[in-house]
């Protein structure tokens, strides 16, 4: 699995932390879409998101409400995965359903889980838990707990949203894999950050920490988590393409129920579906807030999260900021 990367801790240029992935011609050919969420994968990094202080606002309710409501049954994971999300590769499998996915944590070979451990461990600089070495020693008291803490944990963070999360994540599919069609892999995959760029055939993406990988024609498999809200997180995979999670276009607190019958609100939510059609017509910061009845700075965060989507430009005129649709917003508000 190590073997499949490569890695750098060199900083990325002015001291800005990026996430480096270099391609080659076969790997470009090679980047798919995740065909479903991943019930472990979101359990996993809404633990992360608990614990973050540098949250989006959108998150605030959201992480007061489970902060509370999370039992002590599910809190054992705390240990295990940090706010940066980066905890053991083995409690997270790319499963479709919660069960198979328990299979696959608790059949997990003893080798990968001492691994997986001792490298959290490294990432946190924490040294390890008295219960992390009974699990990396298999014993049978530790497993047990773990398996409860994912069964409560998943029973309180995952899911009761589970079917607005489903219905984000296939609106958050069709909307990338539209963009391939309309303006190619590499636009697309520079989009998935506000500031990301090609470097000849290296992909630059915001990140947490500078981080380089070197994909090998393996390809390149993308998982939008409604949940995660940081920056992209790498994960290896034994045989298959390296895994990319991102945070999708609109995160978990924002997503409406699916019965909702307009797929734009679906994909964006009713609040920044609403300022997308009213942007047809370049409108200030201001005008946006009025209009929807909300206040002027989630109109801000509103309007930058969709330029971030490329979906809408930004100018500044003296004091004033004016906003409108990009031909790409345009295109999507003709295709709903």
């Amino acid at each position: 699995m190590v073997s499949v990367l490569a890695e750098s801790n060199a900083r990325g240029e002015r001291g800005k932390a990026l996430l480096r992935l270099r391609f080659t011609a076969e790997d470009l050919l090679q980047v798919t879409f995740a065909g479903h969420p991943a019930p472990l994968m979101e359990l996993g990094l809404a633990v992360a998101m608990l614990q973050r202080c540098d949250a989006p606002a959108v998150f605030g309710s959201w992480q007061q409400r489970l902060q509370h409501a999370l039992p002590g049954s599910a809190r054992p994971l705390l240990e295990l995965i940090p706010p940066s999300g980066k905890g053991p590769l083995f409690l997270d499998p790319m499963s479709r359903g919660l069960e198979d996915g328990l299979d696959l944590v608790m059949s997990a070979p003893s080798s990968f889980v001492c691994s997986e451990l001792e490298r959290a461990c490294t990432i946190t600089g924490l040294p390890p838990t008295l219960w992390m070495r009974q699990l990396a020693k298999q014993e049978h008291a530790a497993w047990r707990v773990l398996g409860d803490a994912l069964g409560a944990a998943h029973a309180c963070l995952v899911e009761p949203a589970w079917a607005r999360i489903r219905s984000g994540f296939d609106a958050e599919h069709a909307w990338r894999t539209r963009m391939v069609a309309d303006l190619g892999i590499q636009v697309t995959l520079a989009g998935l950050t506000p500031r990301g760029r090609w470097r000849g055939t290296t992909l630059e993406l915001d990140a947490a920490d500078t981080r380089e990988f070197i994909l090998n024609g393996r390809g390149l498999l993308l998982l939008p988590s409604m949940i995660w809200a940081g920056t992209p997180l790498v994960a290896p995979t034994a045989d298959g393409p390296t895994l990319l999670i991102y945070s999708a276009i609109t995160p978990l607190p924002l997503l409406d129920a699916p019965a909702d019958a307009d797929p734009l609100a679906t994909l964006l939510g009713r609040t920044r579906a609403a300022a997308l059609r009213l942007l047809t017509r370049a409108h200030t910061t201001t005008d946006i807030a009025r209009a929807l009845g909300v206040s002027r700075s989630s109109a801000s965060e509103h309007a930058t999260a969709l330029r971030n989507a490329r979906l809408i430009t930004t100018r500044r005129e003296g004091k004033v900021v004016w906003h409108a649709c990009t031909p790409l917003g345009l295109d999507l508000l003709r295709a709903r």
